[in-house]
């Protein structure tokens, strides 16, 4: 199948990504289905790899069964779970089946997910990721030996978290992410927009790849207080869940400011990346709100 992301990419289109994740356990149907409610409405969905430290799938497998119901993928590889040999086979067997749109992350700690017990490889992490990445693209290993059986071809972005209190840090991560070859950037979850136009006046204003927001689905005021409280680095404003708390049906109000902070993205930045966790099926909704149209064939 044509590489649409890559193509949308090139051509400059306003970009739209969702996430999913891969199943718990050997039936793959309900991945499946949930893809199929996004196709036609996003460039590709971005399967997750062991998010939050979380036992699932190979994401290799699950973005392959994704290319087989005609549903491009973006493959997340974290570092965590894999030294560099590992990684090296892994990126090379995506390529060979056909699954060529990367996302390089470290990976979360184990300590946050359901096997606290595991080791940490961590071997390497997500610049020197990008890095060798962009050897396999070259024709060679992480050690500069020939590829014997031929380059791959993988199209590689990062993440990137323009609500980083360090703006030196944010700063310097993101030139290093460029310089190590990134050809676009996924943001984490974005609640404060002014920081996030900031970014993009200050920082990826020299830039010429394009940054995808995250657009997370709240879908009620003890959800977004789960949000503050569990994943590093979000703080969902007061306001926002005073909002869902007042509202007499709090899933359509989060479904509400989900389409609000798609249009205000749609003036800041390149794209967008929609996450609704185990509500994936609204994600069409949130874009006809926002009034984005389905993707022309």
């Amino acid at each position: 199948m044509s590489n649409i992301f890559r193509t949308a990419v090139k051509n400059k289109e306003f970009l739209i990504t969702a996430e999913v994740a891969p199943p718990k356990g050997g039936d793959p149907s309900h991945m499946i289905q949930i893809a199929k409610t996004l196709k036609g409405r996003v460039h590709a969905v971005n399967i997750t790899d062991g998010s939050r430290a979380v036992l699932r799938m190979c994401p290799v497998i699950a973005s392959v069964l994704l290319l087989q119901q005609g549903i491009e993928p973006i493959c997340q590889v974290a570092c965590r779970d894999r030294n560099r040999i590992g990684l090296q086979a892994d990126l090379m067997g995506a390529h060979a089946l056909g699954v060529t749109n990367i996302l390089a992350l470290t990976g979360d700690p184990v300590k946050a997910g359901d096997h606290v017990e595991a080791k940490s490889v961590f071997d390497l992490e997500s610049v020197r990721l990008l890095q060798l990445v962009g050897k396999l693209n070259t024709g060679f290993d992480y050690n500069n030996i020939p590829l014997t059986d031929g380059a791959t071809d993988l199209f590689v972005g990062a993440a990137v978290d323009p609500q980083l209190p360090s703006w030196s840090s944010l700063q310097r991560r993101f030139e290093r992410k460029l310089e190590a070859g990134a050809q676009f950037f996924q943001s984490q979850l974005i609640t404060d927009f002014e920081r996030l136009e900031k970014f993009m006046s200050q920082i990826a204003v020299g830039s010429d790849k394009p940054i995808l927001a995250g657009i997370f689905l709240l879908k009620s005021a003890k959800n977004a207080q789960f949000i503050n409280r569990c994943v590093p680095g979000v703080n969902i404003p007061q306001a926002t869940i005073d909002r869902l708390a007042k509202a007499s049906d709090p899933l359509l109000e989060g479904i509400a400011i989900a389409a609000e902070q798609v249009k205000l993205a749609q003036q800041i930045c390149h794209g967008i990346h929609m996450m609704a966790v185990k509500r994936e099926d609204l994600i069409a909704q949130i874009l006809d709100k926002a009034e984005i149209a389905p993707l022309s064939s």
